[in-house]
């Protein structure tokens, strides 16, 4: 170190300037290079897995509630035509025609409806024991759906 100490001495003043300036600048270098960027992009990284872990964990939690609900049937409070109409007034959809066609199936029609909306309902449907046995989507090119369909109740 008294090796050193000699060396720097021996410099001009201007010398001495110039290597302290520089080694504070390799100093402020290596601190932003070996601390700073890592501990940033670890942060950023980790973020990253922390909001991907979320959006997983939602979309499982998602899943399994309506695995959860597959096996639970809500019993029909009345005729399967009346559920129906009740069900669709629920969800704000207006069933154009109703018509129980025997053998525990009713054949209903929505004149215009919100694809996803519809979707959505008809998935409600299925959940609580109302099965869709078909369904004819029609486009009404205003944005909205036509459907023609028939649903039966799932046997006990």
């Amino acid at each position: 170190m008294t090796g050193m100490r000699a060396w720097f001495a021996g410099r001009s003043l201007r010398e001495r300037r110039m290597i302290l300036v520089m080694l504070a600048l390799l100093a402020i270098t290596l601190v932003w290079g070996g601390i700073i960027l890592p501990v940033r992009d670890g942060l950023s990284s980790a973020r990253e897995r922390y909001g991907d872990a979320a959006v997983r964990f939602a979309a499982t939690q998602d899943e399994i509630d309506l695995l959860r609900a597959a096996g639970r049937r809500v019993p029909l409070s009345g005729t399967l035509a009346d559920t129906l109409r009740l069900r669709a007034d629920a969800a704000g959809l207006t069933l154009a025609s109703v018509d129980e066609s025997g053998a525990g199936r009713v054949h209903a029609t929505i004149q215009a409806a919100k694809p996803g909306a519809l979707a959505r309902w008809f998935g409600g449907l299925e959940a609580s024991g109302i099965l869709i046995e078909s369904a004819n989507w029609r486009d009404n090119q205003d944005g909205s759906v036509a459907v023609d369909f028939v649903v039966r109740a799932r046997a006990a």
